[in-house]
């Protein structure tokens, strides 16, 4: 057993567990044994009943507001168990503090952090509060609600329908976000040669609406990954990333990232993949795990996202993960989905169906690149086989001419055809 970001240990009760009660308060909730030492080895209390008292007296005494929390004898009565909830009241301080969990660590948030917690304590999203600037005008949004669902007549009551406005504050940041011109940041586009000291090309879309940003993101992505064959009098689309997974990994960055951090979306694009990056992590109330099964969706920016979805550009919120994993059911190489606390990255390889590889083929083809020759010895300690397998399951692809085998003995090379 060993601390995480949701328990912590404490071999005896001093004052610094204050700290990550009200880290827990504000977060996801967590547990705090005492009597147990920074190993997990239980060593036990005195008199656990008094200390049952002492923490119970600390945590009224010293927490503002009042936190959700239980205490529980453990251990044939030699150790407690305090669980503390999320809590509704947000911040919960300490000494005036709000605190959070780094890691195993609890350290004192930041203004930006300080105030998005005062936010959620009035259950108030940052889409929601009066933007700057009150002249705005919507001609791109106006023209998608024309062509998409045929509303012809745009008007204050539209936007009212849409949340985007309403008569004591005015238009909001959602409606700025969707605005013509805005002094909100877009997407970040670099397209890269054979390593990343090579920039083939770089664009950003920035001031403009997400509606204008998520089009025009796409118009770039299409120059890159997709083709046409002509046979005969017909011309075939080719595509070398599935455009529907990149059109959900960019509508799901536009409508879930952080909106007021000034820090664009990144999109990087290499030969053998697209990587989106966008700032912030999950909203507090879903872990990676839920995220990544598709099965909960708790929406940043419900506003926003109900603007994407009455204009078609994504299906039931919440199954865009899903829906990019559907996409590459038959591909060789899967996406990936990277979840960090402040951002999120989602990681789109050239798809490429299924070439009659076994099962341990395809776990090995995960791990090879197009464009970087790999050795054994840099292959073989990311597979889950041993070393000769691995290196037999890559001759098999060799001679099924799915792997490029360059080099003899210890300078044998391999790559992705």
């Amino acid at each position: 057993m060993r601390e995480t970001r949701t328990m912590e240990f404490k071999e005896t009760i001093t004052n610094t567990f204050l700290k990550t009660v009200s880290a827990f308060s504000n977060y996801d909730g967590g547990v705090i044994l005492f009597g147990v030492d920074d190993e997990g080895n239980s060593k036990g209390l005195s008199d656990v009943k008094q200390s049952c008292l002492d923490i119970e007296n600390k945590i009224n005494d010293s927490i503002s507001p009042q936190p959700n929390y239980a205490l529980e004898i453990q251990n044939n009565g030699q150790t407690i168990k305090l669980t503390v909830k999320s809590g509704v009241q947000k911040p919960y301080l300490y000494k005036s503090k709000a605190y959070k969990r780094n890691d195993t660590a609890t350290i004192e948030v930041d203004t930006l952090e300080f105030s998005r917690l005062v936010l959620e304590g009035k259950n108030i999203k940052f889409e929601e509060l009066p933007y700057k600037e009150q002249e705005l005008s919507f001609e791109t949004l106006h023209r998608k609600l024309k062509e998409r669902i045929q509303i012809e007549t745009f008007n204050q009551d539209i936007l009212k329908t849409l949340n985007l406005y309403d008569n004591v504050n005015g238009y909001n940041h959602a409606a700025g976000l969707l605005a013509d011109e805005n002094d909100f940041p877009g997407i970040d586009m670099v397209k890269f040669g054979e390593t990343i000291s090579l920039i083939e090309k770089r664009v950003t879309f920035d001031h403009m609406s997400l509606l204008d940003v998520y089009e025009k993101s796409i118009e770039v992505f299409r120059d890159y990954y997709q083709y046409e064959i002509i046979q005969g009098a017909d011309r075939k689309k080719v595509e070398k990333i599935p455009e529907a997974a990149f059109r959900e990994a960019i509508a799901n960055a536009l409508i879930h990232r952080v909106w007021d951090v000034e820090s664009q979306i990144r999109v990087l694009m290499f030969d053998d993949r697209v990587e989106v990056i966008s700032p912030g992590g999950l909203p507090s109330g879903i872990t990676e795990e839920e995220y990544l099964s598709g099965k909960i969706s708790v929406l940043r920016n419900r506003n926003l996202a109900n603007v994407f979805y009455r204009l078609g550009f994504v299906e039931i919120f919440g199954t865009g993960i899903t829906r990019i994993k559907q996409l590459y059911e038959e591909g060789l190489k899967n996406p990936d989905f990277e979840v960090s606390e402040n951002t999120i990255k989602i990681v789109l390889p050239i798809f490429e169906k299924n070439l009659n590889l076994t099962k341990d083929e395809r776990t090995i083809y995960q791990l090879l690149s197009r464009t970087v020759r790999k050795s054994i010895s840099e292959i073989a300690p990311y597979a889950p086989f041993g070393k000769s397998k691995t290196t037999q399951l890559l001759k098999d692809m060799g001679q099924k001419g799915v792997v490029m085998v360059e080099g003899k003995g210890r300078g044998t090379k391999y790559m992705i055809k």
